[in-house]
């Protein structure tokens, strides 16, 4: 694939000028027509100028990170679907649309590697090396297909985002991201994953494991105020480059699904806190728009302005 972005790597990029990532990719799939419960990445193949035309309206909001539409694109996830036999193509094809999102502009393809869904033993039943294996099969596809680092996301063990580290590192990623999503607790005074990982340990382990950037994405109650709280305290116990992706807002519940109404406006305006706690990267996630990337691009630049 040819590649567009200098040869600076993201983590070092982002250490000399705040970057702008993308938004939500799956509900912007389903407004474009993909049935829920469907498989989204096999739309790579079957509907890739639906995809493209997403990732498209990201890039020109001024998004300078693209994450691939890949997030299910293991082994184990798209086994549920049927498409085990597709992974390479599937992945292939997800950093090949990404890439032409840009249009031919700078920009960063982000591989999205998401969780197992499944436990890993000895609480579950999926053995350590199973995991290992299908977190690298598929990191060595993205990275094949020329992705400008890896992001794993919506992680909350430091067991599964361990091995998942090291399964970048061992497919050669350019950079690797490791990505936890936090919890609000109920008294709204912490943060903590499902499985109760403090940012505190996260940051001190991400660090430790060789991992380039540490990041949070998507949790109940994470907003770009929870966004700002959890980069801080990343700040405060890592030397890292840091990466924020809350959710628009808080949800609601309308019709037994949870709904984020939060406008780009006000998402927006949380962006200077985060970047004074140290984001260097900022984007958004459940419930967002190209609109959110469009508003938390014209603040970060705001913010250069007046630096």
């Amino acid at each position: 694939m040819t590649k567009t972005m200098t040869n600076q790597p993201l983590h070092e990029a982002v250490r000399e000028r705040r970057l702008v990532c993308d938004g939500a990719m799956g509900t912007q799939l389903m407004l474009a027509g993909l049935e829920q419960g469907s498989c989204g990445e096999a739309w790579n193949l079957t509907h890739p100028e639906r995809v493209l035309a997403i990732q498209r309206r990201y890039a020109e909001a001024g998004a300078d990170c693209i994450i691939t539409n890949t997030f299910g694109g293991s082994r184990l996830m798209l086994r549920r679907h049927g498409h085990e036999p597709h992974l390479a193509e599937i992945n292939a094809a997800a950093a090949r649309i990404t890439r032409e999102a840009f249009g031919g502009r700078p920009g960063y393809v982000l591989g999205d590697i998401g969780p197992l869904g499944a436990i890993l033993e000895p609480y579950g039943d999926l053995p350590a090396a199973d995991a290992q294996s299908a977190l690298e099969e598929q990191a060595v596809a993205l990275v094949r297909a020329g992705v400008d680092a890896i992001i794993i996301e919506t992680q909350t063990s430091l067991e599964e985002l361990g091995i998942a580290i090291d399964a970048a590192k061992a497919a050669h990623a350019p950079c690797v991201i490791a990505s936890l999503a936090y919890d609000l607790s109920v008294d709204g005074t912490f943060y903590k994953t499902m499985m109760g990982v403090s940012p505190e340990d996260a940051a001190a382990f991400v660090e430790e494991r060789g991992a380039h950037i540490v990041a949070l994405n998507c949790g109940t109650g994470m907003d770009m105020k929870g966004a700002a709280i959890v980069a801080r305290i990343y700040r405060e116990h890592c030397r890292l480059p840091i990466m924020v992706q809350p959710n628009a807002g808080l949800p609601v519940l309308e019709n037994l699904k949870a709904v984020y109404k939060q406008s780009p406006a006000d998402l927006a305006r949380e962006v200077p806190a985060a970047i004074a706690a140290g984001a260097g990267i900022i984007g958004s996630c459940c419930g967002s728009t190209p609109e959110h990337t469009r508003e938390i691009r014209r603040m970060v630049d705001l913010a250069a302005k007046q630096n």
